[in-house]
């Protein structure tokens, strides 16, 4: 990767504001979302982006955020007006198309769906309009005017398991996915095979939500975990996770017999786990899908659109990485090691469950 890559991945790590506007399912007014940098001059070769969210909404404090700052950064760094950017919010996947029209009659230079439940709608719109641009985050779409953006998500996910199971004092873990196919595969099998190459004797209770953005039902599974007697639990499910952090803080400040864990996912996590006495975020894989979101950009103003290409980002780019958190010094060390093994090829990290 070049030097450049490198440098917008380190930007892409620190916290980024999310700005409260952008355009809701169903509202064709063109409203425009809100750059950071409110009040930057617009430049004269002004360049414009739409995002269409999956069902987790702008303000799941996981992906789709990640997104929607990174394309908040981008526009304030290259000094671009407030309405450059702007989200069409998708509650449903029934509004996948219906927002994608709607980005395309509002004439960005390049629409990205975020999240591979995108991938048929954009596989749709895209052939429909073959001279707008499109990207997918989490999916290949095989056409000329898409660019494809995937990570590497196994390989942070093995870290969580080594922090996991190097944590852990009840041998008991947790995996939550949000909705079941190749991409949740990843981050199931990253983490499994991370618990297992530290204990295979640890108990890892693996459960779906079957949804990205109902939080109800992520409290429903984490309670019946920790009541089972896992003390961490893993989510990969977007907004779903913000009950499974409610359940975590729920029981600690109820005075729970076991210190309780929960490892955030995508972007780091750490102020969804304060609770009054402390943080039960123990770590969280990160996926710099804001920064993917950039560079493509970049290279589409600068080099011309990179139609029909599929971008992998993983551990050795920093595409995708782990916070230390709150991780016993033992377990970062592990972490520390493991990591170095899977850029270095000594270990290769499944991307599917084992049958």
């Amino acid at each position: 990767m070049t030097k450049k890559l490198r440098n917008l991945f380190a930007i892409g790590t620190s916290a980024l504001l999310l700005a409260a506007c952008g355009q809701d399912a169903g509202d064709s007014t063109g409203g425009s979302g809100e750059s950071a940098g409110g009040d930057t001059e617009e430049t004269t070769d002004e360049f414009s982006l739409g995002m269409v969210t999956d069902e987790g909404g702008v303000d799941d404090r996981s992906f789709n955020q990640s997104a929607w700052e990174g394309m908040q950064a981008w526009a304030e760094e290259a000094g671009f007006s407030d309405d450059a950017v702007n989200y069409y919010q998708s509650d449903d996947p029934s509004q996948f198309v219906q927002n994608l029209n709607t980005a395309v009659q509002d004439g960005y230079d390049i629409i990205y769906g975020v999240g591979f439940q995108l991938a048929d709608a954009v596989t749709d719109v895209a052939s429909q309009n073959p001279d707008q641009h499109f990207g997918i985050v989490d999916a290949v779409v095989e056409a000329d005017n898409v660019v494809s953006l995937n990570f590497e998500d196994n390989q942070a996910a093995y870290l969580a398991g080594v922090a996991a199971a190097n944590t852990t004092q009840t041998d008991k873990v947790g995996f939550i996915g949000g909705v079941a196919g190749p991409v949740i595969d990843k981050f199931e099998a990253g983490f499994v095979e991370g618990v297992e190459s530290v204990d295979p004797n640890i108990e890892i209770d693996i459960q779906y939500a079957e949804s990205f953005s109902d939080a109800a039902i992520g409290q429903q599974i984490a309670a019946g975990m920790y009541s089972s007697g896992a003390d961490i639990i893993y989510h990969a499910s977007g907004a779903v996770g913000n009950g499974v952090f409610t359940e975590a803080t729920n029981r600690m400040e109820s005075g729970s017999e076991n210190q309780l864990w929960v490892i955030g996912v995508d972007r780091d996590q750490a102020e969804l786990g304060e609770w009054e006495e402390g943080n039960l975020t123990l770590t969280s894989t990160l996926k710099q899908v804001g920064t993917a979101i950039q560079l493509a950009t970049e290279r589409a103003r600068e080099e011309g659109f990179p139609g029909g290409e599929n971008i992998i980002y993983g551990l050795e780019d920093d595409g995708v990485g782990i916070t230390e958190g709150n991780m016993p010094e033992e377990a970062w060390t592990a972490v520390e090691e493991a990591r170095q093994a899977i850029i270095d090829g000594e270990i290769e990290v499944p991307v599917a469950p084992a049958e």
